[in-house]
């Protein structure tokens, strides 16, 4: 039997003098966040006891803390054989903390407390709100305005005091008898926590050559210089070298000269004296316009360092043609949180959605109890949400993260009765935002993104004899119009069977109320490409299935982008997606669709590239389409390219040098990634293309892979680069690591860093790639 060895207990001198010490460090942690002395970080560190809500029965009170890294959030748990870990989660998992009633959770089950006591923590992943109430109002001020500190305070630190925060933190993780000394098993477990696997020698050789004292331990001089061996970048120190003197500064001059000749920077002569006084630590350099190795590192680690173009961070293209002329960010069934079939609805969805830039959201609505419509997959086991809810949701947050018009596509299954609550719960809670009358009298084509800034269009029926929406409203009541039913072509059995026994018809009543609210988006089912002696009215639109559209773009390729300049389309997924995978958005963007829908809640491949479209022109939700996808008399088909006027064909020469701080994979403490970049180019059919590097054993801190690789680039308009890492493992399949994807034309080139994005999107604090990026044209 194995004896389990207690530790002993410390002396009440001994917990003062750690007690003391975590002070120490939280304090110095506050100061690197920039929060010295402040009293909402003090408070959040001493924790306090809050409600936590889950139901109606279920609020229970726990204790929440901010740990002495000022990074982590404990938080105690009555669990049984709960793991330490479970009970923290990082500052920067949150998205965003809201203050009084502003979650599901709380609406339903906290609408007894005052909202002043009240506030919920939402989570970056797909992490359930965690909804909680304060014991007073100044408590809940505390946690709010705390947290919105250090989140803020986090997002604008630098990438080198990024990685200060995140070694130290490490350090201190590994110091296992809080002594503030590292013997050389600390040091090794260290090194494991951050993602590097050392032998014993060479572990024992940085170890000797650092322990100056000769002790057996390092600590403070010995631990900072431990700490410059393990933050060495000999790559950025080779290129330095090459444009610096010999007492290691760069001149502003031979800054002009690397922006130039290498980052291809063609306003070299204003940026590197500005880059100088933003990015330079040493006082000295600054005042002498150079640059030192740190300050040119902090540089390659800036946005002016990284591979996306700054400029495109902001609204940069012609927003005034007409709404036909842009790609628009649009979600599928927007209110589903999982899959199709049985997974549960929500309004955070929709913020969700809209937060991420999507400007096209979806509501399937249907007869309600108490007269109130609901939104739900019809004919599925999906929960229901209020459609009243939804709307205000929308009303909240539509205008958050672009103040570009967001589309409301109504699938509507709702009696005459539902619907004239649907139309008058649009126009009292949206108010002024929703589009009820044409702008500024434009009745021949859609107005533009710049014209509808701030507005909210629905799309829908229109009750026919009210032939043109531009025109005004009859006195029709109500009339049969076609019934578009998406649900029903769910690939399920017990779908199937409801929309059997439903006996579903053709056609829906229409109330007016609800006609009234379709401008310029009204829904027609698709009969063929325009006759060019009867086209038909510009606000006439049509849905397609990925499958109905994907066989248009390849059978008729080039009649499909005449059709997508004057008209809008929307293409969903396929009805045997019944685990909400997505399809690839590229082919259809190559032939003009606009309304390109995607399951937002699903992660993967194809989020990732409509993420990588969608960050460009300022993350706004509009991309506007190349000239050739909006020229009348184009004769372009992606499927067939001939020569013409689509942009000089490219050669685009990739150099993948090294990757910096990867996360771990696997958490257990003895796995360390095995990392691999593949490189991934999505656009036109010979432009598709896929690389990869060897394999890194056993480094995720700092792999050096230094390959090079070459694309030809057929229609770089077209085109987006994806550059995935992922934990090779020969016997199962690898493990995602991370990703960044991003337009062609909107890389920059020279020597770069690629900040790496999760699963689901966010960034990570300080995981990156380093890079080269040259492009030639085509002989």
């Amino acid at each position: 039997m194995q004896c389990i060895r207690r530790q002993p207990k410390r002396t009440v001198s001994q917990e003062n003098i750690l007690l003391e010490q975590s002070r120490r460090v939280a304090a110095l942690n506050g100061i690197r966040l920039g929060l010295k002395d402040d009293k909402d970080l003090k408070f959040l560190l001493k924790g306090s006891q809050l409600l936590k809500v889950k139901s109606s029965s279920w609020r229970k009170e726990r204790f929440y803390k901010l740990q002495e890294d000022c990074k982590t959030i404990w938080q105690e748990s009555k669990k049984v054989l709960r793991s330490p870990e479970s009970q923290i989660f990082s500052i920067e998992d949150i998205r965003d903390v809201r203050s009084g009633h502003k979650t599901e959770g709380m609406e339903k089950y906290a609408k007894d407390v005052p909202e002043y006591r009240c506030f919920s923590i939402i989570f970056k992943d797909q992490r359930k709100n965690l909804d909680l109430i304060a014991s007073s109002e100044e408590d809940a001020n505390h946690w709010i305005a705390g947290l919105g500190k250090i989140i803020a305070h986090s997002n604008s630190m630098n990438q080198k005091q990024k990685l200060q925060h995140w070694i130290h933190t490490c350090l201190r993780k590994a110091d296992k008898n809080k002594d503030n000394k590292m013997s050389l098993k600390e040091l090794k477990d260290f090194l494991k926590e951050v993602n590097i696997e050392v032998d014993d020698y060479h572990a024992k050789k940085i170890f000797q050559h650092c322990d100056k004292s000769k002790t057996e331990a390092l600590e403070d001089d010995e631990i900072e210089e431990f700490y410059k061996i393990l933050t060495e970048r000999k790559e950025i120190d080779s290129i330095f070298q090459t444009y610096s003197d010999p007492e290691g500064f760069m001149s502003c001059q031979n800054l002009v000269r690397f922006l130039y000749e290498i980052q291809q920077e063609e306003d070299a002569v204003v940026a590197a004296p500005a880059l100088i006084q933003r990015y330079e630590p040493n006082e000295r350099a600054k005042r002498g316009n150079a640059m030192t190795k740190d300050g040119f590192l902090m540089y390659l680690l800036s946005d002016e360092g990284n591979i996306f173009n700054p400029s495109h961070k902001k609204v940069y293209q012609d927003m005034t043609q007409p709404l036909s002329h842009y790609l628009v960010s649009s979600s599928h069934n927007t209110y589903l949180m999982e899959d199709q079939i049985t997974g549960p609805s929500s309004t955070e969805a929709y913020i969700r959605a809209l937060t991420k830039g999507c400007r096209c959201v979806e509501l399937d609505c249907w007869d309600g109890p108490n007269s109130e419509p609901v939104i739900y997959h019809g004919y599925t086991l999906t929960s229901k949400i209020l459609f009243s809810d939804v709307i205000k949701a929308i009303k909240n947050y539509a205008f958050k993260t672009s103040p570009y018009p967001v589309i409301i596509s109504l699938e509507n299954h709702c009696s005459v009765e539902q619907q004239k609550v649907m139309a008058h719960h649009m126009t009292t809670i949206l108010q002024d935002m929703l589009l009820v009358a044409p702008v500024d009298g434009n009745k021949s084509q859609f107005p533009s993104p710049e014209q509808l800034k701030g507005k909210i269009l629905v799309k829908g029926k229109k009750l026919s004899r009210q032939e043109d929406p531009t025109n005004g409203n009859n006195n029709l009541e109500a009339e049969d119009v076609s019934d578009e039913d998406e649900a029903a072509e769910i690939e399920d059995e017990s779908v199937k069977t409801k929309v059997e026994q439903k006996g579903k018809s053709d056609t829906l009543k229409l109330a007016k109320e609800l006609s009234d609210t379709v401008v310029y988006c009204k829904s027609v089912h698709f009969e063929g490409f325009d006759d060019p002696n009867h086209p038909r009215a510009f606000y006439e639109m049509s849905s397609f299935s990925e499958s109905k559209a994907l066989k248009l773009a390849q059978e008729s390729g080039t009649s499909f982008i005449h059709h997508n300049i004057r008209h809008l389309s929307r293409i969903y997924p396929a009805g045997w997606r019944t685990d909400s995978s997505n399809y690839s958005p590229v082919d259809l963007w190559n032939v003009g669709c606009q309304i390109v829908a995607l399951n937002f809640q699903t992660a993967g491949t194809e989020m990732d590239v409509y993420q990588g479209r969608f960050q460009d022109n300022g993350f706004s939700g509009y991309v506007l389409k190349p000239e050739f996808l909006r020229d009348e008399q184009t004769k372009f088909n992606p499927k067939s390219i001939t020569e013409g006027t689509w942009g000089t064909k490219k050669k685009l020469l990739l150099k993948i040098i090294s990757g910096q701080q990867l996360p771990k994979v696997n958490k257990s403490k003895n796995s360390i990634v095995d990392p691999k970049v593949t490189i991934e180019i999505h656009g036109v059919q010979q432009d598709n293309n896929k690389k990869q590097t060897k394999v890194i054993e056993n480094n995720g801190f700092n792999p050096n892979w230094n390959e090079e690789f070459t694309f030809d680039i057929e229609i770089p308009a077209l085109a987006l680069v994806r550059f995935v890492v992922e934990d090779f493992d020969m016997s199962t399949k690898n493990d995602f690591i991370g990703q960044y994807t991003l337009p062609f034309t909107s890389l920059k080139q020279g020597y770069r860093h690629i900040h790496l994005l999760t699963k689901n999107g966010d960034p990570y604090s300080s995981s990156t790639l380093f890079v080269y990026v040259n492009i030639q044209d085509c002989d």
